[in-house]
């Protein structure tokens, strides 16, 4: 019997077939073991209204943003995000705090042995976590983010109040297609009959996807893009947001400054839109000031890391999870916004993605430190090397993420800029390495 937390996180981290530490063999493509959770639990993803959200970059952003909105306005918000960079529990908070060890006990201890009948993955009894918490707690709405997909995503059984999805680029194409409009089939898997759906982005491939079965579920589409513009500034100074519909303008400081944050924005703010328009009677406490005052500390309200986390100034220091070949283009544009005497990049990935992609992109000018987080995933730092070699990139190879931080710190001028990129565990590792170093 599972007595004491430690023993249920190592229950879930060690015993379940974990996508993030294995990969393809933790991921089930059906909705069945979910469903017999929940089930077991009485249906609690039946009690609680929620906001679904998809999509291949920005979706963790979105989620934190929303969830900082509703929280601002006085109602109370559970938000279920993965994976986590230091603690298990950052996957499911209310009103930003996490939920409980001894919650997690519980529930490891409640389903222990249906686990051992049906097998479920780490991600499918971490959904019927939140699930169940969210009902428990009786939130006024949750957020939800799906892992991996959309359609076969153990989070679908949902029959949420909203739908959104962010974008669509290639990521999982061993999982989701090897096309966009395959990948954007899976994503629009979570439209639901009769349910608003916004797009965060428009693409000439993946849109008429969404448009299908946003048509044939008779479920009113809104396109981020054409409901609101967002304009950002220099830093220290306001961003402008414009509604296309009936010309409001906001100005924001927002604390998720970089760049790429404009296109999340801009879905926040259609998302509140649609959400008040379809249920004003429901939710009518949602104010401009609410709004503006939740984007602005998304991080203290919600526990948001690891999006342009800048950690300390001289040299300064970036935290940032771009991990596939669009989230790592964004982040090489947000990086050549900034002035800097020199570069440091430290980079590591999981084996899965496409890295000659994200490689291509990076900058040749930079000084690479070239790692590996501590899981059987992660791509061997030697590797990694001998591929950025293709592209003229430079550095050196260290065992771990730790090592690697400590010696770009070392090299690094105080006009230098270090970031480190490439992969969540990579990012995750350097976090818990540069806190335990101030």
């Amino acid at each position: 019997m599972i007595t004491t937390y430690a023993a249920a996180i190592d229950y879930l981290m060690q015993k379940l077939p974990m996508f993030s530490r294995i990969g393809d063999a933790a991921y089930k493509k059906d909705l069945t073991n979910i469903r017999l959770l929940c089930e077991t639990l009485h249906h609690p993803e039946q009690q609680f209204p929620a906001i679904h959200i998809a999509g291949t970059n920005g979706k963790g952003s979105v989620s934190h943003m929303l969830a900082a909105i509703f929280q601002q306005a006085g109602y109370k918000t559970g938000l279920y995000t993965s994976p986590h960079l230091i603690d298990f529990r950052e996957r499911i908070r209310i009103n930003g705090q996490m939920i409980t060890p001894d919650e997690v006990l519980h529930f490891v201890q409640q389903t222990q042995e249906l686990c051992e009948t049906i097998q479920p993955s780490f991600f499918e009894l971490t959904v019927a976590m939140a699930f169940d918490a969210f009902a428990r707690h009786q939130v006024d709405i949750a957020i939800i983010e799906t892992g991996l997909g959309g359609r076969l995503d153990s989070t679908n059984i949902l029959l949420p109040l909203l739908s959104i999805i962010t974008n669509i680029s290639f990521d999982h194409m061993h999982l989701l297609g090897n096309t966009l409009d395959a990948i954007a089939g899976e994503k629009a898997g979570i439209i639901k009959p009769n349910i608003p759906v916004v797009i965060g982005e428009y693409h000439p491939e993946t849109f008429p996807v969404f448009c299908k079965k946003a048509q044939a579920c008779n479920s009113p589409l809104y396109l981020a893009e054409e409901c609101w513009t967002v304009k950002d500034a220099p830093q220290g100074q306001p961003w402008w947001c414009i509604s296309q519909k009936d010309h409001r303008q906001w100005s924001l400081l927002p604390d998720l400054s970089a760049q790429y944050q404009r296109k999340n924005i801009a879905t926040v703010l259609t998302s509140i839109d649609v959400f008040q328009q379809h249920y004003s009677t429901r939710f009518s406490r949602i104010r401009p000031q609410h709004i503006c005052q939740a984007l602005s500390q998304v991080k203290s309200l919600t526990g948001l890391r690891g999006r342009w986390d800048v950690i300390q100034q001289q040299p300064m220091v970036v935290l940032d999870v771009a991990h596939n070949e669009s989230g790592i283009a964004e982040l090489m544009q947000q990086i050549s916004a900034q002035s800097f005497r020199q570069l440091h990049l430290v980079i590591g990935f999981v084996k899965d993605k496409d890295i000659d992609a994200a490689l291509r992109q990076m900058p040749i000018s930079a000084q690479y430190y070239f790692t590996q987080a501590h899981l059987p995933r992660a791509l061997d730092a030697h590797v990694l090397q001998d591929l950025a070699s293709k592209y003229a990139l430079q550095g050196k190879v260290f065992s771990s993420v730790q090592e690697a931080c400590m010696h770009a710190l070392a090299a690094a001028h105080p006009n230098d800029m270090i970031v480190v990129c490439g992969s969540i565990f990579v990012v995750a590792e350097a976090l818990q390495a540069l806190e335990k170093n101030h």
